[in-house]
């Protein structure tokens, strides 16, 4: 991406940012802020933010920072040309924030009718290798009210978006997806926001991925460096959102090692559709 600085990957704070759409002090977004250390990620803090303003405040902070944030940056081509929105990135965040969360939810459920049985969601390129949600979701999990809530944030605070939007070259945000890392460990849920599903198998499944995170077991060459109070936090952590947090803060360091322009995102990628790191 043009005018982005080159610096060393160990310059960046690292910034792993699970997302809500409605962030509030019993469900807030969550933080993992961290750095790289030669061959280790040292997780420093876990930062919350319970509304609107704090995260805001997150996105202002002075750089040079990368963020991974666990939202869809963009909407599938498809569904864009289908229903004659624009077709520029910042145009369309633009033209989605301006409908607001009933004229959004209104047209993306209109459009879905008018699909076959079976595939009424439209998918971007990144959804199918990282078998994600497709962003014209509203519900279970609401990830269309997700990119509503995120990226005009994005475009309002000034950030550059990897491969999509040149904004300040030292506030940098990927698409990250933790899912994405947690299933190359382990296939049992490790997580849910409904206490009555606060088993002992799920403990286990967040300790096993705490423990691959700590061996390096994740990403190449790269091992966690974490105090015994944050591991604990983790693992304690039965929503999952604070490991979340940390697995995107490991899709934030493989990005930095890779650098500017793409941070290791596909050159080809569609700048309106966005990517997800690793995928």
């Amino acid at each position: 991406m043009p005018g982005l600085a080159v610096t060393s990957p160990q310059d960046w704070q690292l910034l792993g940012v699970d997302f809500t759409s409605a962030p509030r002090r019993a469900k807030p977004i969550t933080v993992a802020v961290g750095r790289l250390e030669a061959d280790c990620l040292r997780l420093e803090a876990i930062e919350a933010c319970p509304d609107w303003a704090s995260f805001d405040a997150l996105l202002a902070r002075p750089g040079p920072w990368l963020g991974a944030f666990d939202f869809p940056f963009g909407l599938p081509r498809e569904a864009v040309v289908d229903l004659a929105w624009p077709q520029s990135w910042a145009a369309l965040v633009r033209h989605c924030a301006a409908l607001g969360k009933a004229g959004f939810r209104a047209a993306l459920d209109a459009y879905r009718q008018t699909r076959p049985i079976g595939r009424r969601y439209a998918h971007r390129a990144t959804d199918l290798p990282a078998r994600s949600h497709s962003p014209l979701k509203l519900v279970n999990p609401p990830v269309g009210l997700m990119f509503l809530a995120g990226a005009p944030r994005l475009l309002d605070a000034h950030v550059s978006v990897a491969g999509v939007h040149a904004g300040d070259p030292q506030r940098v945000a990927v698409e990250a997806y933790p899912g994405l890392l947690a299933r190359r460990i382990t296939p049992h849920s490790y997580k849910s926001d409904d206490k009555r599903r606060h088993t002992a198998a799920r403990r286990l499944a967040r300790e096993t991925l705490v423990d691959a995170l700590c061996a390096g077991l994740v990403e190449p060459a790269l091992a966690l460096h974490i105090d015994a109070a944050l591991r604990a936090s983790l693992v304690d952590d039965a929503s999952g959102d604070r490991l979340d947090a940390v697995l995107a803060l490991f899709q934030a360091a493989a990005c930095a090692r890779h650098g500017p322009p793409q941070f290791g995102l596909p050159p080809a990628m569609d700048a309106l559709e966005g990517w997800i790191a690793g995928a």
